[in-house]
Formats: C-alpha cells, sequence, structure tokens
C-alpha cells in the first residue's frame, strides 16, 4: 500500500515486471546519495522542519537523533514519500523526488511495528513484494535465500511469524526490504519495542548488514547509545533544526551546542565569557586557558562543557594544585557495576556529576563516601567550549548559573 513500502504497494505499477527482474544477481546498482536542500515542513502554523540543508553520502549509515518533536521522523517521511516538503528539494542520486509517491522513490523504509503477514511464512512475507512484481521464481527464491541468509534466518524460512521472538521478526522485516533492492533504506526507530538486551545485540547485527549490503542507511532515533553505536555520522536535531552534524566521537566529545551536550550523554556546564584567543573567564571571575576559545569574540558568552568521566575527585587537601577545580560536598554515590556515579553538590542547588571507573572493589572503597569535602579536577584539554543554543540547552541551564563558585 501506498505510505508504507515494507508492504505491497496498490499502485498500478506494483504489477508489472521489475526494472532489474532479468538480473539474476539482483545486484543494487547506482547511487544512493541523499540531499537536502532548503527543506521546510509545515503543518498549518506549526513549523516541523526548519529550512534543512544535509547531504548523506552513499553508503553511509546516517543517523538522525533527536528528543520527541524534534522534526526527526518528519524528515524520514519527506526521503520516504510519506510526506512532501512544504518547500525545498530532496534528492535521492541526484534526482529531485519532492512530488514523487513514495512507491516510486528508490528506497524501502523499515518500521518499529514488524507489519509480517501471520498466514505467510517467512520467505513468504520477504518474497511478497517481488511476487506482486512478477520477478521470475528462480530469482525470487535465490533474493529471499539471500536476505534470509544474511540476518540470519535460513534455517527459520518455513516458519510462521508468530513462531518467532522480536527480534527475530524484525529482522525478518529488515530482509523483507533488503530484498527489493532500495539504493536507500530508511529505519524508523526500528529497534524501539524490543529489550535492553536484545536491542543491543541487534545494533552490533544492523552495521555488520549495512557494512555487508553496502547501501545508504538512514537511521531515525531517540536513542543515543544506538545512534553512537552504530552510525558513521550523526545529526542531533532540535525544534526542526540540525544543531549538529559530525562523526560520534565529535559530536561526544566536541558538542556544537549546550543541547548537544546535554543531550548526548550527562554534561557539567559552566558559563564563562572568552576573554582572549586562548582564555575564558568563567562567572566566578577566574580565568582559565583553553585554545577553544579562539572559536569565539572577545566578550562573546560561551559555556565551558566537562564530561562526568573527565572529572577527578579527591578529598581537600589531596587535589592536584595545577589544574583547574571546583570545591564541593558529595550528596550521593551509586553503583553502577562498571563504574561508581557521584553527584557532588558545588553551590545551592548546583550538582555536578562524576563516573568514576570501578578498577577495583579496594579503589571503590576509597572513595569519599556522603558528605565528605571534596575537590573536583580537570585537565585543559578535558574541557570544551560550546554556544548556546537558539532553544536553550536540553537540560535546565539554571543549576549551572553558580557552578563556578570555588573554582580556582
Amino acid at each position: 500500500m501506498e505510505g508504507s513500502p515494507d508492504l505491497p504497494p496498490t499502485d498500478p505499477e506494483a504489477d508489472q515486471p521489475e526494472a532489474n527482474a532479468g538480473n539474476s544477481a539482483g545486484s543494487r546498482s547506482g547511487s544512493g546519495g541523499v540531499n537536502l536542500e532548503g527543506v521546510s515542513k509545515r503543518f498549518g502554523d506549526f513549523t516541523a522542519v526548519r529550512e534543512m540543508d544535509l547531504d548523506i553520502a552513499d553508503g553511509e549509515f546516517f543517523t538522525m537523533l533527536g528528543p520527541s518533536g524534534c522534526g526527526k521522523t518528519t524528515t524520514l517521511r519527506m526521503i520516504a514519500g510519506f510526506e512532501q516538503p512544504s518547500s525545498g528539494k530532496v534528492l535521492i542520486d541526484g534526482t529531485d523526488v519532492a512530488g514523487q509517491p513514495a512507491y516510486k522513490r528508490p528506497t524501502n523504509t523499515v518500521f518499529q511495528s514488524y507489519a509480517l503477514f501471520p498466514h505467510m511464512t517467512l520467505e513468504e512475507n520477504v518474497g511478497f513484494g517481488l511476487k506482486r512484481k512478477k520477478v521470475g521464481k528462480a530469482e525470487i527464491k535465490q533474493r529471499v535465500a539471500n536476505e534470509l541468509e544474511r540476518v540470519g534466518l535460513s534455517r527459520e524460512a518455513k516458519r510462521k511469524p508468530n513462531q518467532l521472538s522480536g527480534g527475530q521478526q524484525q529482522r525478518v522485516a529488515l530482509a523483507r526490504a533488503l530484498v527489493n533492492l532500495p539504493k536507500v533504506l530508511l529505519l524508523d526507530e526500528p529497534l524501539g519495542a524490543l529489550d535492553l538486551k536484545l536491542r543491543k545485540g541487534l545494533q552490533v547485527q544492523l552495521k555488520q548488514i549495512q557494512r555487508d549490503v553496502g547501501i545508504t542507511f538512514v537511521y531515525v532515533t531517540h536513542d543515543q547509545e544506538e545512534a553512537l553505536t552504530m552510525s558513521d555520522r550523526i545529526a542531533v536535531m532540535n525544534e526542526g533544526r540540525i544543531e549538529q552534524c559530525a562523526d560520534p566521537e565529535t559530536v561526544y566529545e566536541r558538542p556544537a551546542t549546550t543541547f548537544v551536550a546535554g543531550f548526548i550523554g550527562v554534561s557539567n556546564l559552566m558559563p564563562a565569557v572568552a576573554s582572549g584567543p586562548n582564555e575564558i573567564k568563567l562567572d566566578n571571575g577566574t580565568s582559565v586557558p583553553t585554545p577553544d576559545a579562539a572559536r569565539f569574540s572577545t566578550g562573546e558568552k560561551c559555556f565551558a562543557v566537562i564530561r562526568p568521566e573527565k572529572l577527578t575527585v579527591a578529598l581537600e587537601g589531596d587535589a592536584p594544585s595545577d589544574q583547574p577545580g571546583v570545591d564541593g560536598v558529595i550528596e550521593s554515590s551509586l553503583y553502577l557495576g562498571t563504574a561508581t556515579q557521584l553527584a557532588v553538590r558545588v553551590a545551592d542547588a548546583v550538582s555536578m556529576t562524576v563516573l568514576v571507573p570501578n578498577a577495583s572493589e579496594e579503589e571503590r572503597q576509597r572513595l569519599p563516601g556522603g558528605g565528605a569535602k571534596v575537590r573536583l579536577n580537570w585537565v585543559p584539554e578535558h574541557m570544551h567550549l560550546v554556544a548556546e543554543s537558539p532553544s536553550g540547552p536540553a537540560t535546565d541551564p539554571t543549576p549551572t548559573a553558580n557552578v563556578t563558585e570555588g573554582v580556582k
């Protein structure tokens, strides 16, 4: 049906022979690059996507990450053809497909819901679209077998969907999309309905499959770990805009805005002002050297970001004197298995988070307990400067307003 490319389309062209049906190898040809040029989408007075420019390379695993309502799924639906842009161009393989229905685009979509036919076997489900396109029986058999092997379900080919786990059913949906030889595979939170352990396992499998088939994957999720684990690049979205687009390491280690810093993992934000090309002045007047300051004009407001795992904690008097730091009192200590998370109050209603690896039980037992007066330190290269997002940070910035009290 139109609007669900995983299922057989109802347009007149669906019953015509597939263009490449004569290719017994079922190879994918052509580029799968995706380009958005000035794309906007409005629903009445509400603008879901704002003047977006985006280039996705052929063969890239690209993830759109953001909270609910940020515009990521709307963007995916415009690429798929389920929504048409209010303005701008959507190009796939260099061709503007804006205005084309979903069934005419070289894409397939995998959704969170599996949408499998319960009365059909796995191989019948996977091959249904090819059968509707009048692909030859021998080629259908070969292509279906290839995709079921790719997703590790060859032995279950004769089973019905209700005989499979949720993870297996999602892999069937993936095979059904891949068997159609799309240039671009679109994935709309496909792992969202699975439990944590199964989701983690499928993350690895999904990345391996993408490398194997070599086509463009455009993935939508609100799960930061999924994005960091699988992606070649991540576009972090907020209120219809892309706040940052970069590889996972850059997005995490060097966020561009307060929103990205707060949305990807946990960050400690400290308000500051650039006081020179190699220095910032924190809100309490303390100067901290950093080459990052060169990205800001003198006097421009910025925020110093320090990730919890980059902080060290020591009792007062035992902390290094040659590093910047902040004094505080430990409020709580949480055992997380691989690490211990400390909440340290550094001012009224202001806390900083510290993550200490549990290298050994002996070292963990030596960590200061609740009520202990401590000093948090960091090395200069672990501090990164960000600009404030147009819509503000992902978390309420108010608690960080006085975080620099006591910084030296």
